[in-house]
């Protein structure tokens, strides 16, 4: 399986001037809320580019993170884990998808996700 980036979010304390700091450069839509309060689909005006998201801060900072396609989440996970990396944040299902964030033994933080 190709592993391509297919999501990218901007997890930011103040979502709402997010948007509009992005929306104003670059021209972004806010598209739809998604699966949680706060956090937005942005229409980049691209079709069938990358997904984007604008959400609340997930962790203690403000971070941008872009998410690669997986079959196996928590598989991935756990390889990267062995490898050295850290464990971010855990294997979280919504509805259609499921994800989780890792950091390589230096601390850069990637993004996994896997339909269903």
């Amino acid at each position: 399986m190709p592993h391509p980036v297919i999501h990218a979010e901007i997890r930011s304390q103040d979502p709402d001037k997010t948007r509009k700091f992005f929306a104003d450069l670059f021209g972004w839509k806010v598209a739809a809320e998604g699966a949680f309060p706060g956090y937005t689909f942005i229409d980049t005006g691209v079709e069938g580019g990358t997904f984007v998201a604008i959400s609340p801060r997930q962790a203690a900072e403000d971070e941008v993170l872009f998410f690669v396609g997986v079959e196996d989440v928590a598989a991935t996970l756990k390889k990267a884990e062995d490898l050295g990396g850290t464990i971010i944040q855990p294997e979280q299902k919504v509805p259609g998808t499921s994800f989780g964030v890792f950091a390589d033994a230096q601390g850069h933080k990637v993004g996994v996700a896997a339909n269903g």
